[in-house]
This record gives C-alpha cells, sequence and structure tokens, in this order.
C-alpha cells in the first residue's frame, strides 16, 4: 500500500533512516508499487526499489545511515 507521510511509513524505516533517507523510501516505493499494479509481488518489488534507493545515496555505517560523500 502507498504511504501517505512519512509518519505512516514502517517502524524500522521511521526508525532507522534519518528524515530525507525517509522521504527518498516512501517517494520511490509509491512510484515503483504504482507501476507494478497487478503483480503478485507488487509490494515486494517496491520495498526493494526503495531499499535500493535509500542505499545509493546513505551508506550504513555501524547502527546509523548517513549520506553517502559526493564527488566535488
Amino acid at each position: 500500500m502507498p504511504y501517505r507521510s512519512n509518519e505512516d511509513l514502517p517502524a524500522r524505516v521511521r526508525h532507522n533512516l534519518p528524515p530525507h533517507a525517509r522521504s527518498i523510501y516512501r517517494e520511490v516505493f509509491n512510484h515503483s508499487f504504482a507501476s507494478h499494479v497487478g503483480d503478485l509481488r507488487q509490494e515486494e518489488i517496491a520495498r526493494r526499489a526503495a531499499w535500493a534507493a535509500v542505499k545509493r545515496s546513505y551508506l550504513k555505517l555501524g547502527g546509523q545511515w548517513v549520506p553517502k560523500r559526493q564527488n566535488a
């Protein structure tokens, strides 16, 4: 199911990701979910796409998600 706000995200996402990463997760999840209507794995695909998007911009160090450094 799509998420209307970051507060609606699963607890695992809300409690572990920083605010910007939560927004990335929500936006990608919702887009992917809408793109895979009718697929039996719709939610799984959306969840995987959302985590992949977060991992493109954030890195987990220890127990914290931190932004990846951008090349200047």
